[in-house]
């Protein structure tokens, strides 16, 4: 979903684009300035940083209370243009600004001092790997203990408040401790920013007895943020793309693979405009699914290595030529390093950078600019394509059993595809799930978020909560193991008190599986839980939920028959209970690579 706040305006090259979703074109927050004055008890720290985030298009915060930041909530509350929303812990707060985020473009959490902050440290350090703008905002010490020998609870017992901000230094674009008033405006501001000008998470702390003071610096509406493009360095960017043109042009029967920092780089609909231009095939990494419509005509699939969809690695590998748009290498999208790719066969194609076929290198070439001007100099070629629509064979379908025989993960992801449309999204875990849903096919305008890059299980509980208050107008279906889940259960708390109806299906089949085909051993079983008695008890006939626990099809295509008919406007929660070894082939051949990759002897010295 893209969201358009405003008009650029073209100055010099400092920062992103921002304020829009994954493809959103060039935008900005350039709203007329007005001279009206702000009523005095409207005129605080805690007013301006409302103000400010409703600006930048965040309309619901995602907080937990703790006693340094209740007055700066207060003056969150009584801003119109936000709501927020009370989260069970800290660490689902952070996975829903992140959640929040992938659809608006940035999200925002409230917590306290250190208890609160170092909990919800792990989802900021999931978001900076994700390239997600998340302001995470703290409410801090009184400013009258800064520099004093004073010890404060909620720390480790030391006068020295920095351990909080020290941790948040390798997990943030900026850090702003705002202990007085006077450059309290220019603190927040210069934090909000860089957030969206480097699409990486933020730290703004705030001293817990500012929230509630007017101050001169306040009076007025915020004068609108004035933010400059960055800018493609031309020269750079006109060789950039002779170089990549005259390599493509003599391939024979080159691809184009869509990665997951076409997101940051704003460049999916200058990817599209390439495929168009090209005729080439196209497929996308795993982590970019979603990226990419799938619906093109040129589509193959996610090219995965050894587990790729279907006679998608056969034509990226066999290629002559292949152009990555927005690549992330890792051991989990490598396979355990086994993909079967030559750097000199390759166009590396960074958001700001590309490489040609190992070198030369052009650096200051913005990836939508490049992807725009190549598209007019690319020559048709459809042979790739064509050779893929030659040798494939239409997947399988899963064989049939009796109705009432235990039900198996395939069936259950054939009956999760005839579910999807435009007004739906997908939310996979990290797991099975993540192999399962990579081979569902999605319709136009169908969302799709998982979290590869950093894997952090249970993400997709309080991701599901904040991407579906980002976009109400979809209902979510969310793909979620057992282990998973146990991580962070209590916010489908908060999905009931807000009015959510997404569809969560609970797949359980009793441990940590994906663990099991890397390497298995007695902690990857977990003590079972009656799942749906568990969300029952969580309801407690307050708001709209409903559960049901499947065992076969039949009972499968009965809950899904209710969860999209009479019980379309409740959270639907759906327990699938299946054997603790039926997985995904995928997931077999890739937990066997990663071992492989992880249980690597040491080097000789």
């Amino acid at each position: 979903m893209d969201t358009k706040i405003g008009s650029l305006e073209t100055c010099k090259p400092t920062c992103n684009d921002i304020g829009s979703g994954p493809n959103g074109d060039v935008s900005t927050i350039q709203n007329s300035v007005t001279s009206t004055l702000i009523k005095d008890y409207e005129a605080t720290l805690g007013r301006h940083l409302a103000r400010r985030l409703v600006q930048i298009g965040v309309t619901d915060v995602f907080s937990v209370p703790g006693d340094f930041n209740l007055t700066l909530l207060d003056h969150l509350i009584a801003e119109p243009g936000l709501k927020l929303i009370g989260c069970c812990n800290e660490l689902n707060a952070g996975y829903a600004a992140d959640g929040f985020a992938r659809s608006r473009g940035v999200g925002a959490c409230v917590v306290t001092f250190t208890v609160g902050g170092l909990s919800v440290l792990n989802a900021i350090a999931g978001a900076y790997s994700e390239n997600l703008p998340v302001i995470c905002i703290v409410g801090g010490p009184n400013s009258n203990d800064y520099g004093t020998n004073r010890i404060l609870h909620h720390t480790i017992g030391l006068p020295d408040f920095s351990q909080e901000l020290r941790a948040f230094q390798t997990v943030t674009c900026y850090q702003a401790v705002v202990n007085n008033l006077e450059d309290a405006h220019e603190q927040i501001d210069t934090a909000v920013s860089t957030a969206l000008k480097e699409s990486k998470p933020v730290y703004i702390s705030i001293s817990c007895n500012l929230p509630a003071i007017p101050h001169p610096t306040f009076v007025r509406e915020p004068v609108p943020f004035f933010l400059s493009p960055r800018l493609s360095n031309h020269l750079g960017l006109e060789a950039a793309v002779e170089a990549t043109a005259e390599f493509l042009n003599k391939a024979v029967k080159p691809v184009l693979v869509g990665g997951p920092k076409l997101r940051v780089a704003k460049a999916g609909d200058a990817f599209v405009e390439l495929a168009d231009a090209s005729g080439y095939a196209v497929a996308v990494m795993p982590s970019a699914k979603g990226l990419v419509p799938e619906h093109h005509p040129h589509f193959i699939g996610t090219y995965w290595g050894a587990v790729s969809t279907a006679f998608c690695a056969e034509i990226v590998e066999s290629a002559d030529a292949y152009l990555f748009a927005g690549p992330i290498f890792n051991d989990y999208s490598s396979v355990g390093y086994s993909l079967l790719l030559k750097k000199e066969k390759a166009i590396i194609v960074q958001p700001d950078r590309v490489v040609v076929a190992n070198g030369p290198a052009f650096g200051c070439v913005l990836m939508k600019d490049f992807l725009k001007a190549l598209a007019k100099r690319l020559k048709k070629n459809d042979t790739a394509y064509e050779n893929y629509h030659r040798i494939f064979v239409p997947e399988g379908q899963p064989v049939k059993g009796d109705p009432v025989e235990p039900l198996r993960v395939n069936v259950l992801f054939q009956h999760i595809q005839n579910m999807l449309s435009g007004d739906s999204a997908v939310i996979a875990e990290t797991g099975d799930s993540w192999f399962n849903c990579q081979k569902l096919k999605l319709p136009k305008g169908c969302g799709y978020e998982f979290q590869m890059q950093y894997g952090s299980i249970g993400w997709s509980v309080g991701a599901t909560l904040g991407y579906a208050q980002a976009v109400p107008e979809k209902r979510v279906i969310a793909c979620i193991g057992d282990g998973s889940f146990q991580v962070t259960a209590q916010d489908v708390s908060t999905m009931i008190r807000c009015g959510q109806k997404s569809i969560i299906f609970l797949i359980n089949n009793g441990g940590y599986t994906i663990e099991v085909e890397i390497h298995d051993g007695p902690y990857n079983v977990i003590k079972n839980w009656n799942y749906t008695a568990l969300v029952d008890a969580i309801h407690n006939g307050e708001g709209k939920c409903w559960t049901a626990k499947v065992r076969c099809e039949k009972e499968l295509i009965e809950a899904i028959s209710a969860a999209t008919g009479p019980k379309k406007d409740c959270l639907c929660f759906i327990e699938v209970i299946v054997h603790k070894d039926d997985t995904s082939k995928e997931l077999l051949e890739w937990g066997s690579r990663v071992s492989a990759a992880n249980s690597r002897p040491p080097n000789p010295q």
